[in-house]
């Protein structure tokens, strides 16, 4: 049986618990990855998911935004099964997936502008705040294939700048990031939780951030 834990002790599901997800269980080629897995994730709260390699990690975070299927157990949006608020729950959360997601033949601006059209209308000063404040003032018309990976990965961790998305699941967001963009998207992660918003990451990476709860998979 897999658990939730933070650094202090074991967590207990509250009444705040933004999602909460029940008896999880998934296979992957024959292979049990999880079972009888339970966690919530609360309001204001960081949840840092651990493990070796093919523990599962990214099974659990593509289940959670809907991209993996194969799995049995009950998922909750405030309470309440997401089949039942599909629109609620995927409207409010942002996914960042282990690959950059961005059109290299496009600008930065423009890559956050196609993401943005799929939610929302963004005025373009937003956009181009949103990548100045993540260190990429002077790349906005840049095609992205002439920037570093670290920059492809700011201009992908952009998106959360100019979402109201109350929950985040990054996976494995640190992974390219120069030391300067670590502290960054650490204080992004602090200020989303101090607003009431909750983060799920995977990252290998020694969090900085309060109140952190910690999932362990394998």
């Amino acid at each position: 049986m897999e658990a939730a834990e933070t650094q202090s002790g074991s967590v207990e599901k509250s009444s705040h618990s933004i999602l909460s997800v029940n008896s999880l269980f998934c296979e992957r080629d024959d292979r049990v990855l999880f079972r009888d897995l339970d966690f919530a994730v609360n309001e204001g709260q960081v949840l840092q998911i651990k493990g070796s390699n093919g523990s599962g990690k990214t099974t659990l975070l593509r289940i959670l935004c809907g991209l993996n299927d194969a799995y049995e157990g009950e998922i909750l949006w405030y309470g309440e099964p997401v089949e039942e608020r599909v629109e609620d729950y995927f409207g409010s959360l942002a996914y960042i997936g282990h690959r950059v997601g961005v059109n290299k033949v496009l600008t930065p601006v423009e890559n956050l502008r196609w993401t943005c059209s799929l939610q929302q209308v963004v005025e373009d000063e937003a956009l181009y705040a949103a990548l100045a404040q993540l260190g990429l003032r002077g790349f906005e018309d840049s095609q992205c294939f002439t920037l570093s990976a670290g920059q492809q990965q700011r201009v992908s961790l952009s998106r959360l700048l100019v979402s109201d998305a109350r929950l985040w699941i990054l996976d494995e967001p640190f992974t390219t990031l120069d030391a300067s963009g670590v502290k960054q998207l650490e204080a992004l992660l602090r200020e989303h939780a101090d607003r009431g918003g909750a983060v799920m990451v995977t990252t290998h990476h020694n969090l900085a951030v309060s109140d952190l709860q910690i999932l362990k998979l394998g």
